[in-house]
């Protein structure tokens, strides 16, 4: 579903991501761990057309993101780390216009609100303006976009940063839910235990490589996270 190879980024003479190769299944949660310039929000932003690879290829479902973006956009959501909604508007009226904006038709009230029991914010909360919504509030209205759109790939940048415990384990849970229906999240982190808890799959990013790979829960759970990032980190 997001597939990189041979991926690089430079800017001048700095090399921001080199040669990553990455193959991201429908029901993958890939965590990306690594320190900043690491090249996760380089790796990210490359998978989302906003910036265009200096090398290689960077494909969503089957889609060459380069040469059709429009196409690549119809199948990918996008959570960044700060989400932007318009505060004055109730959360119901935010995800109307932005389910609105991507599949091009308005959702019926019903439908709405069904979206937004499902992201865990009950009718109360749907009615509340956004200027009075928590962090991971915000983030669940645009999840429910998402949802909404049917995307088969979810893109985070920094998710849990900010999150109480609380919120960071419900966010946690509406990833693995939609991996479960079939859609591949990639997402970048610095929050070891949330990778630990919530990845199908790690990566560990140092100077724009892809120096270590864990694949599949079991191996996640057995290995000392920390310790293994700290090592490649002080190598």
């Amino acid at each position: 579903m997001l597939r990189a190879i041979g991926l690089t980024k430079q800017y001048g003479a700095h090399t921001a991501l080199d040669r990553l190769d990455l193959d991201i299944r429908a029901g993958d949660i890939y965590c990306l761990l690594g320190a900043n310039g690491a090249g996760k929000t380089t790796t990210i932003n490359l998978f989302l057309n906003f910036v265009e690879p200096s090398s290689g290829t960077v494909e969503i479902n089957g889609i060459d993101v380069v040469r059709h973006p429009v196409a690549t956009k119809q199948h990918v959501a996008y959570i960044p780390e700060q989400v932007t909604l318009y505060g004055p508007l109730s959360g119901l009226e935010n995800l109307r216009f932005f389910a609105g904006l991507a599949l091009g038709r308005e959702l019926p009230r019903e439908r709405l609100l069904e979206l937004m029991t499902q992201v865990g914010l009950d009718h109360a909360a749907a009615d509340k303006r956004v200027s009075a919504y928590s962090k991971g509030m915000r983030q669940k209205v645009w999840i429910a976009v998402a949802l909404a759109k049917q995307a088969k790939a979810l893109l985070l940048d920094e998710p849990t940063s900010g999150l109480d415990p609380q919120a960071a384990s419900e966010f946690s849970g509406l990833l693995r839910s939609a991996a479960d229906s079939g859609v591949a999240v990639l997402t970048t982190t610095h929050d070891l235990f949330h990778a630990q808890q919530t990845a199908t799959r790690v990566g560990i990013m140092k100077r724009g490589r892809l120096v270590e790979s864990l694949d599949g829960e079991a191996q996640i759970a057995r290995t000392d996270l920390q310790s293994l990032y700290l090592q490649h980190m002080r190598a």
